[in-house]
């Protein structure tokens, strides 16, 4: 069938992309690890037995396990405040707003506003009267990586939830069950290979960051500081550079086996009854304590953003000014960079959505063999479990000397392969849901396979494809880990100028830039969503072939 050479010409050019920016990278990082003129063990061997290797590892598996715990049972808290009370929708979608407002600032604005709102000099230190913790080291990391995984955790959680049925509440009463058990029988049982997932989705994000550690970090060595030290140190070392990175893949291994073992965990409904909660004041006053606790602590962290840019000299000289806003305006250097972030971003949304949408199409909607399915369904699994460092280190080795290096189009590249697996599934999942007749209709009727892709499916598709561009475009706008390694002095975007702010102190200038992030992110958002919203009214049908 002729639609099948368009879908294995798809197939083959993805295929393609992900071999030569996926597969071809991370061999020769692996390379590099074990070749020396000749085969060999000795970089692993002098990494691992090198003083501090193992206590940065231990710290780096004690500290995100420790933030994934916390962010799980703050996000399922935050999640059941939305599902399981009758809490206005207002307040509902006011919880939901703040649990994912991190996502639309880069992780090492964490570590920043952690020091202005904590440390010595803090505001919530100068409020308070007195500095609650430690910032730099255990407890630092610990607050920024809870900040950090919340977000994802929430989703996870949040969208998990919107398919239990809420019946099972009412059958567990009826049937004399006590509070606890109607609670773990209705809500939490169902919910375990989430909660998991979620559990190790947190525990990955922290394990593998970058931004927080590089500036809460202190002398609490992580593996991540490690790797960033072995490979723009004072005095790069590549090949045990590698070996670190390659052992940063472990628990991408470990979440991937872990992850499919939890599947068996899910609980899947034949039909959902909409919630039927009755009222209790007592109740929902009580979760909306939570919920308005929760947000504050959260919102009390990023408070510190907008405050310190806008007065004279934070903490001598407090009054209103709006001089470090216009300092940064007025450099040509610092709209240049804002304008490669933007270009990157949209670009990177562009093909993004162009390669996911082409990946779901053969999934979901093609009579391609199992094997380019199984193949396309591999490829998102492992980039869903590759750190953006260790793919920033890779891509490092492969392109240094080539046309490729230090380009927007490779740091495009990089991103489009990084946060493939979320928009491929959003993707998928939306086509599942179409009539799956509509080409086979229209091949009866005459049409060609891509006219009716063009015609029926994508209009049908165009909400989706809507969340997708949006999905990628807020992650290349916060992303860093990677990039650090990838980006030059001409191609530099916010996130990484930021990095070079800090080391010369200029703290205010950082801020600017991050609340120039977030106030793009969220116009963004706010674009995409309505956007989004309006196609999902509009649903177009083949009315034509």
């Amino acid at each position: 069938m002729r639609k099948n050479i368009e879908l294995k010409l798809i197939f083959w050019a993805i295929v393609a992309l992900f071999a030569a920016f996926l597969a071809a990278p991370l061999l020769l990082l692996f390379g590099k690890s074990v070749w020396d003129g000749g085969l060999t063990t000795e970089f692993y061997t002098s990494v691992v037995v090198k003083k501090g290797f193992l206590p940065a590892l231990g710290n780096s598996f004690a500290v995100a396990s420790a933030a994934a715990v916390i962010a799980v049972v703050i996000a399922f808290l935050l999640a059941y405040a939305v599902h399981y009370t009758a809490l206005p929708l207002w307040a509902k979608r006011l919880i939901s707003a703040i649990a994912t407002l991190p996502m639309f600032l880069p992780t090492i604005t964490y570590g920043f506003a952690i020091i202005y709102s904590f440390g010595k000099q803090g505001l919530l230190t100068r409020l308070l009267g007195r500095q609650l913790f430690d910032i730099y080291g255990f407890w630092g990391l610990l607050v920024g990586y809870v900040i950090y995984t919340v977000p994802t955790a929430f989703l996870l959680i949040h969208n998990t939830m919107g398919y239990v049925d809420k019946k099972t509440l009412v059958v567990s009463k009826v049937m004399g069950d006590q509070t606890m058990s109607t609670f773990w029988i209705a809500v939490v049982r169902p919910l375990l290979g989430t909660l998991a997932g979620a559990f190790i989705q947190a525990f990955f994000l922290s394990f593998t960051d970058f931004g927080i550690p590089a500036s809460v970090g202190g002398g609490y060595d992580v593996i991540a500081t490690l790797l960033y030290n072995q490979m723009l140190g004072g005095i790069p070392d590549f090949n045990r550079g590698a070996v670190v990175a390659v052992i940063m893949l472990i628990p991408s291994v470990g979440s991937i086996c872990l992850l499919r073992i939890l599947e068996r965990f899910n609980i899947r409904y034949n039909r959902i009854s909409p919630a039927e909660l009755r009222r209790n004041p007592a109740r929902d006053a009580g979760w909306g304590a939570v919920t308005a606790v929760l947000s504050v602590l959260m919102l009390s962290l990023f408070a510190v953003i907008f405050v310190v840019p806008m007065v004279e000299d934070w903490p001598y000289k407090t009054g209103f000014s709006l001089e470090h806003v216009q300092t940064v305006f007025a450099d040509s250097e610092l709209l240049t960079v804002y304008q490669h972030s933007l270009f990157m971003a949209l670009a990177t949304a562009l093909l993004g959505t162009v390669v996911a949408y082409g990946a779901a199409l053969i999934t979901a909607r093609s009579t391609l063999a199992q094997g380019y399915k199984r193949t396309v369904e591999s490829i998102a699994l492992v980039t869903n479990a590759i750190p953006g460092m260790v793919l920033g280190v890779a891509y490092l080795f492969l392109f240094s000397g080539t046309e490729l290096q230090n380009t927007l189009l490779l740091m495009i590249l990089c991103n489009v392969v990084h946060y493939f697996s979320t928009p491929y599934l959003m993707m998928k999942n939306s086509l599942s849901k179409m009539n799956a007749g509509w080409e086979t209709t229209a091949m009866l009727m005459g049409d060609s396979w891509i006219k009716t892709i063009l015609r029926v499916v994508t209009p049908n598709a165009l909400s989706s494809l809507i969340e997708v561009f949006s999905y990628y475009f807020i992650n290349s706008m916060v992303t860093i880990s990677a990039l650090i390694f990838i980006a030059g002095a001409r191609t530099m975007v916010l996130t990484t100028k930021i990095k070079q702010l800090q080391y010369v102190n200029k703290f205010n200038e950082v801020f600017v830039l991050s609340l120039l992030i977030l106030a793009t992110n969220l116009v963004a958002k706010a674009a995409f969503s309505c956007l989004a919203n309006h196609k999902k009214k509009k649903p177009i049908q083949q009315t034509q072939a």
